[in-house]
């Protein structure tokens, strides 16, 4: 029997409010342990799949909501040895697959989804980087092998995804240009990219002759698909180029690439999730996400409004239009 009773954000039907309900804590099992949640980020697929969507997600609805976690370890489950009551921990952690999400005060984690906490970091600071630190990490690093020296253009610099992929490609050496409005070009620049406005240069032949001579970009890392990935193959580097996206599930023609000898590689970040397979290597990312925090190479943009489970529907609503100004965030 649970020890806890526990309150959670519930998606009982679609596009209709969460609800707020009491239900009992999770034991956790072996290779688990049991996280009190102090905050939960949400993104913009949680409310895909409160909204009926998101179905490559596959989270049936009654459910919990949430992927994103940071919070304190509660208890701990058999062949557990990583991890003790009272550490400071953070993942993406559930809430697709049918499993349990963040948006509750306690969920049981499988342990090697887990990375210990920056230090200086706050919890509100910390639940709002697994998902996005995970995607620019496997797309640039696990995928494209970013090295030093190269030319990195990243589509869409100032979203989730793009300011992390900035800030990596940046800490491994790499020369950085980012896409975006010129709304976004302070953002962008404050990161240490290149900011390019993709309305006044809209063409991928006015930034490719510009920054790369006409050569091509090294690694372009695509966070927003359809024409933009299409345009990512116009600017690969001839023979060496990679492109990289996480949202390339349209049908695209892949003859721009082929024409340049280049190569793609595609970014799915549920899958651990989804199928248990490379569950560690999440954790192992985002020691990774810890050390260049502690190291002062990573920051993390936040809305500055506050949001609890009371006004959990207010947070959703914000990221559904489209209006937060960096990670929304729950705070339990």
């Amino acid at each position: 029997m649970s020890q806890y009773n526990m309150r959670a954000a519930v998606a009982s039907y679609p596009r209709e409010p969460l609800q707020i309900k009491i239900l009992p804590s999770p034991t956790p099992k072996a290779g688990q342990v049991l996280v009190k949640v102090c905050a939960a980020s949400v993104n913009p697929l949680d409310t895909k799949i409160s909204l009926g969507q998101g179905l490559h997600a596959r989270q049936p609805l009654p459910a919990v909501l949430g992927i994103d976690l940071a919070g304190i370890i509660e208890a701990v489950g058999e062949d557990v040895v990583a991890w003790k009551v009272g550490d400071e921990v953070f993942g993406m952690a559930g809430g697709i697959g049918g499993q349990q999400g963040t948006l509750a005060e306690y969920i049981a984690v499988d342990a090697d989804l887990l990375a210990r906490k920056p230090h200086s970091w706050s919890m509100r600071k910390a639940a709002a980087l697994p998902l996005v630190f995970i995607t620019a990490w496997e797309g640039l690093v696990d995928r494209a092998n970013v090295q030093r020296g190269q030319k990195v253009l990243i589509q869409g610099g100032a979203g989730g995804v793009g300011h992390m992929a900035i800030q990596i490609a940046k800490a491994r050496g790499a020369e950085v240009f980012a896409t975006g409005s010129a709304a976004h070009s302070e953002v962008i620049e404050s990161f240490g990219a290149t900011a390019i406005d993709y309305l006044t240069q809209a063409t991928p032949t006015d930034y490719l002759d510009r920054y790369t001579n006409g050569e091509g970009f090294d690694i372009v890392f695509d966070t927003v698909g359809g024409a933009v990935l299409d345009a990512s193959f116009e600017v690969a580097k001839v023979y060496t180029g990679h492109v990289v996206s996480c949202f390339g599930w349209g049908e695209h023609k892949l003859a721009p690439l082929s024409f340049r000898g280049a190569t793609y590689s595609g970014v799915f970040t549920l899958l651990p999730l989804l199928t248990g397979k490379g569950r560690k290597h999440h954790g192992d990312i985002l020691a990774e996400a810890t050390l260049m925090a502690e190291t002062g190479k990573l920051r993390i943009l936040l809305d500055d409004r506050r949001f609890t489970l009371e006004n959990v529907n207010e947070a959703f609503s914000i990221v559904t239009a489209g209006k937060a100004k960096g990670k929304v965030i729950i705070e339990m």
